[in-house]
């Protein structure tokens, strides 16, 4: 059965593999980044690609889709922004960038579409490993990973606060994947996952996995701690 999906941070990497791989399976996909013109070029069926900044709370831009969705099966909270520096050097402006992007925005978005969503909903928050208690943790993320963390906590509480609706609420929290983000943070490291892999897993996740689990802060990741 064909549901409607909307996936941030499509412009490239995991965003843009999953909207190929949700439009293959023939769902309606509203796609948003702030430069979604390479997945406009290959037109795909099913899928609105839209120019959306998520820190500019442009929400009229989605209404179109939502009322003639009626109804939101799966909100996936893709997009993210990466400063890697070290503390020191770390600006208020990176830290409110960086939390803009990875927790407001979220926040403002799964605000904005909740009351279009039922019972067997799912939202799924992408998150990071780094944002995990225990795991290894590397210098130059402070503002990243406490941000991932502070996701983490958001998915539960939200968990909690929509149980009664029947809304799924769980994050994913990835280990590195090889995309644009990762290359221009750490240009000399290759990750063992690439993006088409991780998404995937996601969609499997979404469109199914998630049904036994409700705010859960899941680790996918290839190398432990």
């Amino acid at each position: 059965m064909s549901k409607n999906i909307i996936i941030t941070g499509t412009s490239s990497g995991i965003g843009f593999e999953l909207v190929n791989i949700f439009s293959k399976k023939n769902h309606r996909v509203l796609a948003l980044s702030r430069d979604n013109s390479e997945l406009r070029k290959l037109k795909l069926d099913g899928v609105d690609a839209i120019d959306f900044d998520l820190n500019h709370n442009d929400y009229g831009k989605i209404n179109e889709f939502l009322k003639k969705a009626e109804k939101i099966d799966i909100l996936i909270n893709n997009a993210g922004y990466l400063v890697n520096k070290p503390f020191k050097e770390t600006t208020l402006e990176d830290f409110q960038m960086v939390y803009s992007t990875n927790v407001f925005s979220v926040a403002m978005l799964i605000k904005n579409t909740i009351d279009f969503m039922e019972s067997g909903s799912n939202v799924l928050n992408i998150s990071s490993i780094g944002g995990i208690q225990g795991s290894v943790k590397f210098p130059g993320l402070s503002a990243y990973s406490s941000s991932k963390g502070a996701l983490n906590i958001l998915t539960e509480m939200l968990a909690e606060e929509y149980k009664d609706r029947g809304i799924h609420f769980n994050s994913l929290a990835l280990g590195s994947v090889q995309t644009k983000m990762l290359e221009k943070a750490f240009p000399n490291f290759t990750a063992s996952t690439s993006a088409l892999e991780m998404a995937e897993y996601i969609y499997n996740f979404s469109t199914n996995g998630y049904r036994l689990m409700n705010g859960k802060v899941i680790s996918v990741s290839s190398t432990t701690p």
